[in-house]
């Protein structure tokens, strides 16, 4: 599943202090490879070049 620009999502990267956190994607790039990854903003700040395996769609529920 891809992602868009204001989409919210919830990391899932056990190497990030964002961890479970659900943010909203700010930024997609792709590389000349195909690949893309996004940059996501959190309250706390932001987490860039996340892969699209680390993301999942967020829930209403999930949003504060």
């Amino acid at each position: 599943m891809s992602f868009e620009e204001d989409d919210r999502v919830v990391l899932h990267d056990e190497h990030s202090e964002f961890d479970g956190e659900t943010g909203t994607v700010t930024q997609t790039m792709e590389s000349m490879f195909g690949d893309v990854t996004y940059t996501i903003s959190f309250e706390d700040g932001q987490e860039t070049g996340v892969p699209e395996d680390a993301l999942e769609e967020a829930d209403d529920a999930d949003e504060e």
